[in-house]
């Protein structure tokens, strides 16, 4: 309670669960891992299914395609990762400078932030005291609310690796492994695209209910851009077959 036995903001306890998603990272990683391994697969075996190559070689191509891809996807995360990582750190490096070096002006900042939110000087005014008689609190605040930069999980560069390159296998095995089955290849095409189709509209409602998006529009627009990459890659070799 404060003076006027009002309840204060600590007091009062959410009746209710948080049900926020916090794995956005990680899901982005499984996204773009399964999208790009379920479709450029796909595009490759259709293409070669074109060009009348037996199912032995698109097998064969396709594998080759996935371990080179998922290698290459996982790279580019871990540098993405590394890079924000480093980002980070020199920008905490900057900003602990600054603080030791004009504190008055960096207070002031914090004042400036905390008056976006409507607040007056009287009421953050003991919040910028704290915070300078906190220098770690003080420079993480910047770092969030001035820079807008979150700490990054220091394990996030390898995590963002494996969690691309394994989604990738994942979805590149999918239009293959028809190409396992059945010896011909047109017949094997036919079911791989039937099977992907399915596998991208699968992919593309979870996806869109991951991300807030209406799923069944997700679902369909991921079929869509999946069969007019695997289409036009077919027709290319269809093309020069013809030539």
């Amino acid at each position: 309670m404060d003076g006027e036995g009002r309840p204060l903001l600590a007091d009062k306890v959410p009746d209710h669960p948080e049900q926020h998603f916090t794995s956005g990272e990680v899901v982005r990683d499984v996204i773009m891992g399964v999208s790009d391994g379920l479709t450029v697969p796909f595009a490759l075996a259709a293409g070669l299914s074109g060009a009348s190559a037996p199912s032995s070689l698109v097998l064969t191509a396709g594998l080759a395609e996935v371990a080179a891809g998922a290698i290459s996807m996982g790279l580019g995360g871990y540098l993405a990762a590394k890079s924000e990582a480093d980002h980070y750190q020199r920008e905490m490096k900057r900003e602990q400078e600054e603080i030791i070096a004009v504190p008055d002006t960096e207070a002031a900042e914090i004042g400036e932030i905390m008056s976006q939110y409507g607040l007056e000087p009287h009421e953050y005014g003991p919040v910028v005291d704290g915070l300078r008689r906190n220098p770690q609190a003080w420079l993480d605040f910047m770092m969030k609310f001035e820079l807008g930069l979150e700490k990054p999980d220091p394990k996030r560069a390898v995590q963002s690796a494996l969690t691309i390159a394994l989604s990738y296998v994942i979805g590149g095995l999918v239009p293959l492994l028809p190409y396992v089955f059945i010896s011909t290849a047109q017949n094997a095409m036919l079911t791989s695209v039937g099977v992907t189709l399915v596998a991208l509209l699968f992919f593309g409602y979870i996806k869109g209910s991951f991300t807030g998006n209406r799923p069944f529009l997700s679902a369909v627009q991921t079929a869509i851009i999946g069969a007019l990459a695997s289409a036009a890659a077919y027709g290319m070799a269809k093309a020069v077959q013809a030539r």
